[in-house]
């Protein structure tokens, strides 16, 4: 471990260096690719400068124990040194955590899909309630989000919502969010005050820029339409809503939410370049299908993942047997102990494998 880490250090030192010469200032493209790797090491290499400062100052105690001192002088050399080992346990334990395999995405902005599950239109309603606690939980980490796609019900509902979150490392906090989501409440229409229940699924997607995605335009056919509204009636004189299709793989996305023809094109073809690369990773992970076992849930759309219990104000996320009783302020958007149990577990298990 300590030999990888010294390697790490040497090419973050290198990586400063290559940063601060005038002609890697001078190309932007070059400059941010050596940024972006030098950033992706940064956390590692602090901790590990404070792990060797940790063990310096050990080496000097032990040194003045081995010293004949007075009783006081002992015990305070004693405590000194129980506190510098506990924490020296500490940072080897968060190091080995940052020497797993990292996921590439994990800085990557998030395309989040739900849709109305089981359940007909209080399906609809509940992927809306989600959709707010997703938009929420942005707006408390100063993330942008935007919305790309939506299918609306009639009484305001979802039967589909694609939106956008931009944000550093979006998708490292909601990549385990992807599963079917259940939800158990009293609906509004029902008069015999029987609970329901209803589901929605969840895709998270990484956003695959051009350069993760290649797309070869006679592979795709596009189409253009009127837009439509809840029932299916137009809103829409003009021909603005796209419709892309990929042939090789059958992904066909549609876009109208913008007036702009050009617009709605490229919102859609920020969901084709996701999917496309989710469907690359789904055919890579199938050669790796053991190590997903090891990992929290699979990611798997069709896996239930969690259950919002209005009733009993409780929600209860099934993968790691993790059950909170503050329903209203979870869909207010406060999910980050839910993601933080959720990586916690990833981590463990990958640690455990590695093992």
């Amino acid at each position: 471990m300590l030999k990888r880490l010294e390697e790490i250090e040497k090419k973050y030192n290198e990586l400063t260096e290559l940063l601060s010469k005038s002609e890697v200032i001078a190309n932007q493209s070059e400059f941010q690719k050596h940024a972006k790797s030098q950033a992706s090491l940064s956390d590692t290499v602090m901790v590990y400068r404070e792990f060797k400062n940790v063990v310096s100052q050990l080496e000097g105690v032990e040194v003045l124990l081995a010293e004949e001192l007075d009783p006081e002088m002992v015990e305070m050399a004693e405590l000194e040194q129980e506190e510098l080992l506990e924490n020296k346990k500490k940072l080897e334990e968060e190091l080995k955590v940052l020497l797993l395999p990292k996921d590439p995405n994990d800085e990557k902005n998030v395309i989040i899909e739900i849709r109305a599950g089981a359940g007909g239109e209080e399906a609809a309603l509940f992927a809306g309630v989600l959709y707010k606690m997703y938009t929420k939980y942005a707006e408390n980490h100063n993330w942008e989000t935007e919305t790309l796609s939506a299918n609306f019900t009639d009484i305001g509902g979802f039967k589909e919502i694609i939106f956008m979150i931009e944000g550093r490392g979006a998708y490292s906090r909601l990549k385990f969010e992807s599963g079917v989501h259940r939800v158990q409440r009293i609906p509004t229409t029902e008069s015999g005050g029987r609970i329901h229940t209803s589901t929605a699924t969840v895709a998270v997607l990484p956003e695959a820029e051009e350069v993760d995605v290649a797309i070869n335009p006679n592979d795709i056919r596009i189409d253009i339409f009127c837009s439509s509204g809840p029932g299916g009636q137009s809103v829409n004189t003009t021909q603005s809503a796209v419709r892309i299709t990929h042939l090789p793989s059958g992904i066909v996305v549609s876009c109208q939410d913008e007036k702009s023809q050009h617009k709605n094109k490229d919102k859609a073809m920020k969901v084709l370049r996701a999917r496309l690369l989710e469907k690359a990773q789904e055919d890579a992970m199938g050669e790796i299908a053991q190590e997903r076992k090891s990992q929290v849930g699979t990611g798997d759309r069709s896996e239930r993942i969690r259950t919002y219990n209005y009733p009993q104000g409780r929600v209860s996320d099934h993968r790691i047997g993790l059950t909170l009783h503050r329903l209203e302020n979870i869909l207010l958007g406060d999910i980050d102990e839910i993601i933080d149990a959720l990586i916690t577990a990833d981590q463990a298990a990958r640690l455990k494998a590695s093992v």
